[in-house]
């Protein structure tokens, strides 16, 4: 599955959060980094999913960037 992952700068490191798995959050000193967490979280997430024998959320979310003229 491939979920959105918005990556956000913070005052001190970067945090990301899945819109399609609410409720949870990771965070780390580079976007690198917080890639690798949030990508661990959700494998994390969907295991305890499948072990309590709940539905796994299908993706839904969507991204893109877009030019605006200022």
């Amino acid at each position: 599955m491939k979920y959105l992952v918005v990556i956000e700068k913070a005052a001190q490191n970067f945090s990301a959060y899945v819109p399609d798995l609410p409720g949870f959050m990771a965070t780390g000193q580079s976007v690198e980094e917080t890639r690798q967490q949030i990508r661990e979280a959700i494998a994390f997430h969907i295991e305890g999913l499948k072990a309590d024998k709940l539905p796994i959320p299908e993706p839904t979310c969507q991204g893109d960037y877009l030019d605006v003229a200022v």
